[in-house]
């Protein structure tokens, strides 16, 4: 069980991360006309979402039985 809860802050920390580059890029203005540096930036931000649920599919599988 204490493996288990190792994997909450891992799993907290990149969908913080998702959500802080996402509002920052979602409340500029010029968010229509997406530059360079927003798509590179939503990337990122897609990564950290995307580890996030990778993890959260590793805390509700449980664990293996050899």
């Amino acid at each position: 069980m204490s493996n288990r809860r190792g994997l909450i802050p891992m799993f907290l920390i990149p969908v913080l991360i998702g959500l802080v580059n996402f509002y920052s890029v979602a409340k500029k203005p010029r968010f229509e006309t997406f530059q360079t540096i927003d798509v590179v930036q939503l990337i990122v931000t897609g990564m950290c979402f995307g580890a996030a649920l990778g993890l959260l599919v590793i805390f509700f599988r449980g664990p293996r039985s050899s």
